[in-house]
Parts: structure tokens; C-alpha cells; sequence
């Protein structure tokens, strides 16, 4: 009988089982066996595994690995599940994922030491990842121990920052640079400063009965608000079902006077912030919502950062950060006093009305202000109206310009300012009003912007003073106006004759004459039928001053806040 081959390699091109006898003492040969170990020994030298799967790595290594890569996805459950006590893990992390709001976290783990004893050690870089101008990192240690459960990382709140107290957390917070930028106006006092405030908020999912918070939050805020009533209040929890509103901001001076604490309603609560105000408590104004933008983008520019620990009975503790200068203050064009006069003009009518202001030779404006009924239909600089027969006189000179000079209307609308359309810094605030000017000359559907009309009065008071050009209205000085849509330039003496006398004919005999104290008075009045809107477009006494308004017999009503305006200044 042939042997094995001692290499345990196939002899022959058939599969075979190779059997060996093995003979001793008294034995007989198990050919069965001897066969099966002879498979198996060769099968092994052939390099055949065997096909089971690995065992998990279940020691502390793998655990501390885990625990990091769960930190590392802002995992606050998956982290905590992986410590000796995740319900106190768990709000740490929460805390601190939610307050640190880092855009990527990275933790590396360092120096895993797994002890004969059970329990283990090791340590953490983390890095948290802001953005493309900051970032946070620290070193922490912390230790493991063998539980019935497996491999945990032990739970101490240093773990996450070294001395971070139980229930603290970290906070990535911006940071404003001080003194905060004010607004001042073109005498270069303050028109405008930050200050603090306190939002009296409503949320009706905090109260059992929602009109009854509402007449006691009217009645807390009588002494200083009386316009905030129940009605009103109820009219504002009504544009946002369920939601929380705000009903009135107040100043700190403000809430000294209130006999009770708004607070003290069901369902009220006091958010203490700060805000940009007018200085003047006097004074309200359109402006102030674009002058706010450009404000906070000062602050935004100048912002710095800082990360800090929190905790209990623990003041806010500095960790990492940066902080920019002070930003400039906003230097404008607005006069204090004329804004105060516009203000009182804008009240004369019970109607929508809005009065703006400018300085005929440079075209800054020098204030704006409007009603209640004006602000709560949204008006604004930007949109564009009806102007009805307002124009009839600029079109018709227009008209007949473009015919004796061979230029296109539209070039010289866009001189005029008429045809364009303004992005005043500061003045002009995104809205759904906002729109394009419309000019038909054959028509009186021609639509245009407070703005537009500004820069028509600007353009012909120019004109008169021999500065035979048009410039854009502005409010924040040394900031350029954009202008879209055509371009500003030089005027023509054909062109702006026959308007300026249009304008001194309407104020001297026409739909203007009525208008007292206002020497040397030139305007543009019209309307665009009984319903309005109503427009006035005056030059006087260096001023350029336009004024819009809604509602029936809108003409009229812009005549009498002209002349309230000229009775009062």
C-alpha cells in the first residue's frame, strides 16, 4: 500500500482520501478516523480558514472609542448611554450641544490605559468648529471602569471641561464690542442709541383663560401704554393663532410707572433686551427701520465671540474668545427739528399719511413720518402708487423734450429721477410693498415711489438754482444711493422750464394757492380719482417736502398736512 505524502498535497488529478495504518500494541486500524485527521491535517496546509466571525472588541479601548465618536456627532443620548450615569450625562450634553450650536465637533482620543484591576483611563482633545473665523479646543482626561454591562465611561462632569460643575455646561455666545455705535443726526447730536428694553410678551398656551390675560395685561399697561388694548391685544393674538405676541416694548423708565407688574398676568412674561431707540422720545419716524439695519450691520461686522463654562451658583466663566474695535457711529442726514414738525403734520388727517423731507440742493433727507393709519397699511419710501394726474405736467414737458431732441423718454425720465428705481442705506427697508416705478405717458396709470417723487423735487429745485443736474436721495452721509433701472445726469433747460412754471402756477392760482405761510411755494398736487391715493410735491424755503396719502378725497387731506407742515415751521 502506497504511504501518505508527507507534504499533504494532492498526488493524482482524482480527488482521494488517503488512509493510513497505524498498527499498535493489540490494536486494530480505525480507518474511519485516521482517515478524517489525514483530511483535516492536509486541509490545514492548504490554508483553508475557518469561517467564523471575529469576536468584537468589547474592552475598555473600543468603549472610550465610542463614547467619542457619539460626542463627535452631537449625539447627546448616544454619549450619555455610554457613561455610568446617563440621565445626568445626557442633560450635560444636551446643555452644552444646544448652547455650543458648533457647526463640526472633532475628539480624539489620547492615551487609552486599560488596567488588570477593570478599570481604565484616558484622555480627550476636543475641537469645536464654529465656523471658517473661529474654533474652541481643550484637553480633558477621564477614567472607565467594567460594569455587568460592559465597558463605561465614567461619569464626571470634567469630562467634557475640567472643573465644569454638576448641571453646568459649556456656551459659545456672541459678543458686542462697547460703547455700541450710535445714530447721530446732521448737527452730529444722538438721534438714536442702543438701549435696554423689555418685550411684555403674551403666549396664550400659558393661560387657562386667554381674555382674561389679555384685559389684565391692558390694564397693567394703561398708565403708559393706553393705545395697548384689549381689543388691540386680542387683534394681534389673532394674526398668529397659538402663538406668543408681543404687546408692547418698554423702556426701564417705562416700566417704573406701571402700577402692576405684567408679569404678575397669567400667560405674560418679560424679555429683557436691548434696542435701538430714538433719543428723542418725541420722535418716530420710517427711518428708523432702515437705519436699524444698517446699525446692526455695523455691530454684526464688529461682533467678537467668546465660549464660556455655566453652572450653578457659578458666574460665567471666560474660556476662549475674541472681540473686534467699536464700530463707528452712523452719521445722517436728518434734522431733529424737522422731524419733529413732520411728525406733528402727519397726525393732521385721520388718514393714511406719510410726509418726507429733503434739502433741495443736495437731496439728503432731512426726515420722514407718517400716521398710525400710514404704518399699520405698511406704506413706505420704497413702493411704488398711483400718481394719477400728479405728473401731467412732467410727462407733457417730457413729451415734448424727447420729440425736440431726439432723446428717448426713458432717458430722460431717468434724469428726472422718475424712471428709476432707489436703494437708499439706511432709508429703504425690504418690503412686500416695494416695486419698480411705471410711466405711461398716455395715461394716468403711472405708479411711483416716495423716493422717485423726492427725486423729481430735488432735480427741479436744482434746475432753479442754476445746478442743472439730478441727484439721489440719501440719508446716511458719505454711503452712496444705488440706483437700478436707468441712470441720474444732466438736465435740460426746455425740459425743466415749462415744469418749474407748471409747479409756480399750481401754488399761485391752481390746487395749491390755498396754502398759507409758504412764500415763494412751487408744487405739483393731483390725485389719482376720489379714492386716492393723493400726492404733493412742494419747494420751499430750501426743502424739498412730499407728502402721500390714502383713503377718500386723498388730495385734500396731502394739502393739509402741507399745511400744517408750513404752519409750524
Amino acid at each position: 500500500m502506497t504511504g501518505p505524502n508527507p507534504d499533504c498535497k494532492p498526488t493524482g488529478s482524482k480527488s482521494r482520501v488517503t488512509r493510513v495504518k497505524i498498527v499498535t500494541m493489540g490494536s486494530r486500524v480505525k480507518w474511519a478516523v485516521l482517515a478524517a485527521c489525514v483530511v483535516l491535517i492536509c486541509a490545514a496546509a492548504f490554508g483553508i480558514k475557518e469561517l467564523v466571525a471575529p469576536t468584537p472588541d468589547t474592552g475598555a479601548k473600543a468603549a472610550i472609542n465610542a463614547f467619542a465618536a457619539a460626542w463627535g456627532r452631537q449625539d447627546a443620548a448616544a454619549t450619555a448611554s455610554l457613561t455610568t450615569a446617563p440621565g445626568q450625562a445626557g442633560e450635560s450634553f444636551t446643555q452644552t450641544f444646544q448652547a455650543m450650536n458648533a457647526r463640526e465637533v472633532d475628539v480624539e482620543v489620547r492615551k487609552p490605559v486599560e488596567y488588570s484591576d477593570g478599570t481604565a483611563s484616558f484622555s480627550l482633545q476636543t475641537t469645536w468648529k464654529f465656523d471658517a473665523d473661529h474654533s474652541f479646543t481643550s484637553t480633558t482626561s477621564g477614567g472607565a471602569r467594567h460594569l455587568s454591562t460592559g465597558w463605561k465611561v465614567t461619569w464626571d462632569p470634567a469630562v467634557i471641561y475640567p472643573g465644569l460643575p454638576a448641571g453646568g455646561n459649556l456656551r459659545e455666545i456672541r459678543t458686542d464690542a462697547t460703547p455700541a455705535p450710535t445714530v447721530t443726526s446732521r448737527s452730529g447730536k444722538t438721534f438714536m442709541y442702543l438701549q435696554p428694553v423689555n418685550e411684555i410678551v403674551l403666549d396664550p398656551t400659558q393661560t387657562r383663560n386667554l381674555n382674561s390675560s389679555a384685559a389684565a395685561l391692558a390694564n397693567a399697561l394703561a398708565p403708559i401704554a393706553p393705545l395697548i388694548t384689549t381689543s388691540v391685544i386680542n387683534q394681534k393674538l389673532a394674526q398668529t393663532p397659538g402663538q406668543a405676541i408681543t404687546a408692547v416694548t418698554l423702556r426701564n423708565s417705562d416700566m417704573a410707572v406701571l402700577r402692576r407688574d405684567p408679569a404678575s398676568v397669567p400667560g405674560v412674561t418679560v424679555r429683557r433686551a436691548g434696542m435701538l431707540v430714538m433719543a428723542d422720545r418725541r420722535l418716530s419716524s420710517p427711518l428708523e427701520a432702515g437705519l436699524t439695519n444698517y446699525w446692526q450691520a455695523i455691530r454684526d461686522a464688529t461682533a467678537g465671540w467668546q465660549v464660556q463654562m455655566v453652572g450653578p451658583g457659578l458666574a460665567p466663566q471666560r474660556l476662549d474668545g475674541e472681540q473686534g474695535p467699536p464700530g463707528p457711529a452712523v452719521s445722517t442726514s436728518v434734522d431733529q427739528g424737522v422731524q419733529l414738525s413732520l411728525g406733528d403734520a402727519a397726525v393732521e388727517v385721520g388718514q393714511p399719511a406719510t410726509i418726507m423731507a429733503l434739502d433741495a440742493k443736495s437731496g439728503a433727507i432731512l426726515g420722514v413720518a407718517q400716521n398710525d393709519y400710514a404704518a399699520d397699511r405698511g406704506n413706505n419710501l420704497d413702493a411704488a402708487y398711483p400718481v394719477g394726474t400728479t405728473l401731467d405736467p412732467v410727462l407733457a414737458a417730457v413729451d415734448k423734450s424727447a420729440r425736440a431732441n431726439q432723446e428717448t423718454t426713458d432717458q430722460i425720465l431717468d434724469r428726472l429721477g422718475l424712471g428709476v428705481q432707489f436703494t437708499i442705506p439706511g432709508a429703504s427697508a425690504p418690503t412686500k410693498g416695494s416695486g419698480v416705478a411705471t410711466i405711461d405717458l398716455q395715461s394716468a396709470a403711472s405708479r411711483m415711489s416716495m423716493t422717485n417723487m423726492a427725486a423729481l423735487g430735488v432735480a427741479m429745485a436744482r434746475s432753479a438754482s442754476g445746478a442743472m443736474s439730478s441727484v439721489a436721495p440719501y440719508v446716511i452721509n458719505g454711503v452712496p444711493t444705488k440706483v437700478a433701472g436707468g441712470s441720474l445726469g444732466n438736465l435740460d433747460a426746455g425740459l425743466t422750464t415749462p415744469i418749474w412754471a407748471a409747479m409756480r402756477s399750481t401754488a399761485k392760482s391752481g390746487d395749491a394757492s390755498d396754502l398759507t405761510s409758504a412764500p415763494g411755494l412751487r408744487a405739483l398736487v393731483g390725485t389719482n380719482g376720489p379714492e386716492g391715493p393723493g400726492w404733493f410735491v412742494g419747494v420751499q424755503g430750501g426743502k424739498v417736502i412730499v407728502i402721500y396719502t390714502e383713503g377718500p378725497k386723498s388730495g385734500t387731506a396731502a394739502l393739509q398736512v402741507a399745511q400744517k407742515y408750513f404752519r409750524i415751521n
